[in-house]
């Protein structure tokens, strides 16, 4: 467990105490960076059958052609085993697969080897889910709206209910805060303050000063909006913004980045200006650009379901990168926020805000809903 500072800066686990280890999915092919893949891997599974339908599904001890399971938590999927599934692939759920990358999966139980369904159960348009990233250069923390696969760091929603009820605060801190703050507060403005100063030891000084406090969440706030891109869409100033140059092959290889132009080749196609920031921009020490151009263009093993994807580069691909390399240098670009913890957890412990009680660490009842076991029986919940 990380150690707490000099400062005695409180531990994210104490702000946000309830989290859930990210999904496990155990096999690459229900994941993909567009849905007509996963729809033609599905296609393609349930035409196999014997010895051919499982070693196209990668069988692992969590799941099997024969594991019975039920319905993940607001999804309408077969459960009967997978060994004599048949009909139409689910619909394909957009998620974030790894930092920045948002792809598609095919959520049905049978497939995810660990689905964590109380995260289903909480995500909903209001909800935020916010992810530690691996150890190395970047952001500690990311957070999204979508479903988040990336591992191996901590799952935790800002709320606990679907719907954006009961915040996934420590009982007592949100009302301290507003108190040595002298201001009403919202959970979503200590996320914001949490993205902005949480430091690499996941410790997250706390301020009482309320021009600083303002100052991180603003920053935050921006933060949170180009991290979960939902809503207006992120734009560069006229002069910055990149276009395509030159036209990008069908199918592109290599991606090189000259400095000195500010551009981005995919083999002869071109785009620009990218700024060197977006370029050099890393979360967990790897540069996002070229993982997210890697995932891809990466040639998978014949005859598998993995190599199931487009013959050629999709538009659609083009507009996300564009987007990206965008929230890329605008992330960069936001100003850092210093704070000293003037509110220790020494201080968060005095006014009874810590310990955090163990409820607060266990999700909340939310079963709301009947969810399908399996075999179709109704779910004992």
């Amino acid at each position: 467990m990380p150690g707490v500072t000099h400062d005695d800066a409180p531990l994210l686990a104490d702000l946000m105490p309830w989290s859930v280890a990210p999904p496990r999915i155990g096999r690459g092919w229900p994941t993909a960076p567009d849905p007509s893949s996963l729809k033609a891997r599905w296609d393609a599974l349930m035409k196999a059958e014997g010895a051919d339908r499982e070693a196209l599904f990668e069988p692992t001890r969590s799941r099997t052609l024969h594991s019975a399971v039920g319905q993940l938590p607001g999804r309408s999927t077969g459960t009967e085993k997978l060994l004599r599934a048949q009909g139409p692939c689910p619909e394909p759920v957009r998620v974030l697969l790894s930092p920045f990358d948002e792809q598609w999966l095919i959520p049905d139980h049978r497939l995810i080897d660990a689905a964590r369904p109380e995260l289903w159960r909480v995500a909903d348009e209001r909800q935020v889910f916010v992810v530690e990233t691996p150890e190395g250069g970047g952001p500690h923390l990311l957070a999204t709206s979508l479903l988040p696969l990336l591992r191996p760091g901590r799952v935790r929603p800002l709320y606990r209910r679907p719907g954006g009820a009961e915040p996934n605060l420590t009982p007592g801190l949100l009302d301290h805060l507003a108190t040595r703050l002298g201001q009403d507060l919202a959970p979503v403005d200590v996320l914001a303050w949490i993205l902005t100063a949480v430091r690499a030891d996941l410790t997250v000084p706390l301020t009482t000063d309320p021009g600083l406090w303002s100052h991180g969440v603003d920053t935050g706030r921006r933060m949170l909006w180009l991290l979960r891109r939902d809503g207006d869409r992120p734009k560069l100033p006229g002069g910055r913004r990149p276009y395509v140059r030159a036209p990008l092959p069908a199918r592109p290889h290599t991606l090189h980045y000259d400095r000195d132009e500010e551009t981005l080749h995919l083999d002869e196609g071109r785009i620009s200006p990218v700024p060197s920031q977006a370029w050099d921009f890393e979360a967990g020490g790897i540069r996002v650009l070229e993982q997210w151009f890697a995932a891809r263009t990466t040639e998978d093993e014949p005859g598998t379901l993995l190599a199931i994807r487009p013959a050629t580069w999709p538009q659609t691909w083009t507009s996300e990168l564009l987007e990206l390399i965008t929230v890329l240098t605008l992330l960069a670009d936001l100003p850092p926020v210093q704070a000293e913890s003037t509110l220790t957890a020494t201080d968060l412990r005095t006014a009874g805000v810590l310990p955090v009680p163990a409820s607060a660490r266990r999700p909340a009842s939310v079963l709301d809903t009947h969810e399908e076991g399996p075999e179709g029986q109704l779910a004992l919940l």
